[in-house]
């Protein structure tokens, strides 16, 4: 274990678009933030080849390229980015208290902010082949990397609301979405189903699942399986989603910070405030609605604001208190 412990202001865990763009904010607010990566620096856009919806950039840009200018902006006023995973935290109950973190199971630091940016990482089906296609024809996003398949045939995977949200997305742009559901029955509410069985582009196939995706260096089709028969066919598409779930990056904050049963952090209302005074989060660890690249920047802005208020009201209170 290391002998001395480091004091950190503004400790930010997670390195995607919260993450830094939480870094930027709290760098120019002379917070002294210190942040570690994790075990995916930049996090999910890294997987991403094309990102084309984020404000700012009118040809679009390359996932890992954006995450490094991030990451770039955040040095340039002051940020130290260290590679680590956090693998233990001791968070204070107490306004003003000192939050105790262990880096790499050695590292010890407190600190008297902690910004959560940890992420969300998508569930996938684990199949060789999905993992080999992973950015050139599989994708976790439908709302990400859908246009990219426009006036095109899809395959989707999944039966929940997330599911048939996508796909009704999906059937807006492309000429047809082949829904694939494990189950005899769809997850998602009575009226999301109602919605995906009222549009013609949709098609819904029971029983099935994804035995292989076809292709050698782009998705050229899927070989599903009925499980009920056992009955396999080739379906010629270009784009398969994967919408069986995500979850949230954050085991390591179970038992202290309070959580939905999915296990994503719950904030107070119009605020990136948890339970613990002077911890913050931000990003798909918070939010499993939106999910995008610019929402998570948003809080991660959030939370560096609400970190400086944080920290200018205790020291504030040790002024009056002195």
């Amino acid at each position: 274990m290391s002998e001395q412990v480091e004091r950190i202001k503004t400790l930010i865990i997670g390195s995607g678009p919260a993450g830094y763009t939480a870094a930027i904010y709290a760098s120019r607010a002379d917070l002294k933030p210190v942040l570690y990566t994790g075990m995916e620096p930049g996090g999910q856009l890294t997987t991403t080849t094309e990102v084309d919806n984020f404000p700012g950039y009118p040809e679009g840009i390359d996932g890992p390229a954006m995450m490094m200018q991030l990451q770039q902006q955040a040095e340039r006023f002051g940020t130290q980015v260290r590679i680590g995973m956090v693998t233990a935290v001791e968070l204070s109950d107490e306004v003003g208290g000192i939050h105790k973190i262990t880096v790499d199971d050695s590292i010890q630091l407190e600190a008297e902010t902690v910004i959560i940016s940890t992420g969300a990482s998508a569930k996938y089906l684990n199949i060789p082949s999905e993992q080999r296609l992973r950015g050139g024809g599989v994708s976790a996003c439908a709302v990400c990397d859908g246009f990219f398949y426009k006036g095109q045939d899809v395959a989707i995977v999944g039966a929940g609301d997330t599911a048939a949200e996508e796909a009704s997305y999906l059937a807006n742009i492309c000429t047809k979405v082949t829904m694939l559901v494990r189950k005899d029955y769809m997850r998602a509410s009575k009226a999301m189903q109602h919605r995906v069985n009222s549009i013609d582009n949709i098609e819904i196939r029971y029983n099935t699942e994804v035995d292989e995706v076809l292709g050698d260096q782009v998705v050229e089709g899927v070989r599903v399986v009925n499980n009920e028969t056992g009955e396999k066919e080739e379906i010629p598409v270009t784009g398969l989603f994967i919408a069986i779930g995500h979850k949230p990056n954050t085991d390591v904050f179970k038992g202290q910070l309070d959580m939905d049963e999915t296990g994503y952090i719950i904030t107070q209302p119009k605020s990136t405030k948890t339970n613990k005074p002077g911890v913050f989060a931000s990003g798909d660890a918070q939010d499993k609605i939106y999910r995008q690249a610019v929402t998570a920047a948003g809080t991660g802005c959030m939370a560096a604001l609400d970190a400086e208020r944080y920290l200018a009201s205790v020291e504030s209170k040790e002024m009056l208190a002195s």
